[in-house]
């Protein structure tokens, strides 16, 4: 059986440098592809629980591999280094429910 956390994060790997910079050059960048993420997740029939698992991952990825490139995603990284586990559930709930938002506005 197929680990979806080691699957996501060998997928987040394997995103092209240039493809990972036009994502983080800015905080609408990383917003879109969220959103699109959390679109794709939706097709799938996953509910909110599991969309937020996905953003848990590509926090925690980000977090380990990744540096900020704007101050917004240096506060997430920093919120989410001091963050308990409860904590980052609610933060990445946040994050599903803000991509949503940008979707539809």
């Amino acid at each position: 059986m197929v680990d979806p956390k080691k699957q996501a994060e060998e997928k987040l790997e394997d995103t092209s440098e240039d493809r990972k910079q036009e994502i983080l050059d800015s905080f609408q960048g990383f917003l879109d592809y969220l959103n699109k993420q959390v679109n794709r997740g939706e097709k799938l029939g996953l509910g909110e629980e599991q969309l937020a698992k996905g953003a848990e991952r590509v926090a925690e990825h980000l977090k380990n591999h990744e540096e900020p490139q704007n101050s917004e995603e240096k506060l997430l990284q920093e919120l989410w280094k001091v963050a308990e586990d409860e904590e980052k559930r609610h933060i990445a709930r946040a994050l599903v429910r803000l991509a949503q938002q940008e979707g539809n506005a």
